[in-house]
């Protein structure tokens, strides 16, 4: 990845440079998620037996981007599906071709396990985002619903 950016999947070390990333998710989206959420998310997050994964983009040593995703089972394919559920970039390297490359990562991971696809959501009023990924991904049209249960 050019001008100095890395990306990597996380590892423990990373709680400290994830952390301020996921707040910033967080923030976007105008979400509080309970810190005991956020523990066990990490958790997940480097438990090789779950199938909850994460990656980080750095420049240099500042973290600036993250994404997770996780695997499950379908009834339309043999192969599992990819559901790419959480993706951030700080603002002022938007734009810039992280979020793509953090993307294109979960491409190559599912691809790697055997996915038949990765799909992801996003809110209607992300349009700078939508930008990005009506150019790599197919708009299916479905509407999303969901009852909170707890």
């Amino acid at each position: 990845m050019g001008n100095g950016v890395t990306l990597r999947n996380l590892t423990p070390g990373d709680h400290d440079a994830w952390l301020p990333l996921w707040h910033g998710y967080q923030q976007f989206y105008q979400a509080e998620i309970p810190e005991e959420t956020t523990r066990t998310t990490w958790a997940r997050l480097l438990d090789p037996r779950e199938p909850v994964l994460g990656a980080i983009a750095f420049a240099g040593d500042r973290a600036v981007g993250m994404v997770h995703w996780l695997y499950h089972r379908s009834c339309w394919s043999v192969g599992n599906n990819c559901y790419l559920q959480d993706l951030f970039v700080i603002p002022d390297h938007r734009g810039s071709g992280i979020g793509r490359k953090l993307i294109e990562h979960v491409f190559a991971a599912a691809r790697n396990v055997g996915c038949a696809k990765v799909y992801w959501l996003t809110h209607e009023t992300n349009a700078k985002a939508m930008l990005l990924y009506n150019r790599i991904a197919q708009r299916t049209g479905f509407i999303h619903y969901e009852k909170m249960l707890t």
